[in-house]
């Protein structure tokens, strides 16, 4: 429902770009307000369209509370996905799914609020969050983090950590920041441009990775995000 028209959209590397003639998609907040383009926020869609679900077998109810909640007015359709526009073109991205939370210490957090605190720091061009098992919190979050610079090391990199751990600090709270803050040249993606999950999961739980990693474009990354 958002994908570039062959020929008539110029392609932007891990963007969908833009929704397809009719369709109205836009990026709120939690309240059902607009985002300004550049923030990061809540996808939905603002109109009906073809061939979309119109109820579920025998629970019409379960249908509106889960495509069109109260938080909305009961106006929108939620995707369930968190979404960013380029503040330029419009494009959008999707940054992953909503319903992605973190435990941390009984303070329950979407792990795409944090990306996007981490995104809004100058120093920062990616971001992916994961969470991995603690003894003393139940869930720790791991971020793992690409600079628009080099990746640093040694004392370079313990003084970005600290400093970007303060950032989330100051942006959400002193329970958003990360336990955890790897640096990569990159972040392990499709050729499609998704970010894989599971095996950002599986590296912050130190596991060793044993899955199907033949889909990935960038499979030597995951040596260097081991940590």
């Amino acid at each position: 429902m958002i994908t570039p028209l062959p020929g008539a959209t110029p392609l932007v590397p891990g963007s969908c770009t833009l929704p397809f003639p009719g369709i109205q998609f836009a990026v709120v907040d939690e309240t059902g307000a607009d985002l300004p383009w550049g923030q990061g926020g809540i996808l939905v869609c603002k109109k009906p369209w073809p061939s979309m679900i119109r109820t579920i077998w025998n629970d019409d109810e379960r249908f509106v509370k889960s495509y069109y909640p109260q938080d909305f007015q009961g106006k929108y359709y939620l995707a369930g996905d968190g979404a960013i526009r380029d503040k330029d073109t419009g494009y959008f991205t999707i940054t992953g799914r909503i319903d992605d939370v973190l435990n941390v210490s009984g303070h329950r957090m979407g792990t795409m609020e944090i990306e996007s605190a981490l995104v809004a720091n100058p120093m920062v061009a990616e971001a992916a969050v994961v969470g991995r098992p603690d003894d003393l919190t139940g869930e720790a979050i791991v971020a793992f983090v690409v600079l628009k610079g080099q990746r640093p090391t040694g004392d370079d990199a313990k003084r970005i950590i600290k400093e970007l751990s303060d950032w989330v600090g100051k942006e959400i709270g002193p329970i958003a920041k990360p336990k955890d803050i790897r640096f990569g040249d990159n972040l392990p993606k499709t050729r499609s441009g998704k970010i894989m999950r599971r095996l950002l999961r599986g590296l912050a739980k130190g596991e060793e990775l044993t899955q199907d990693t033949s889909t990935l474009e960038n499979p030597a990354i995951l040596e260097q995000l081991k940590g």
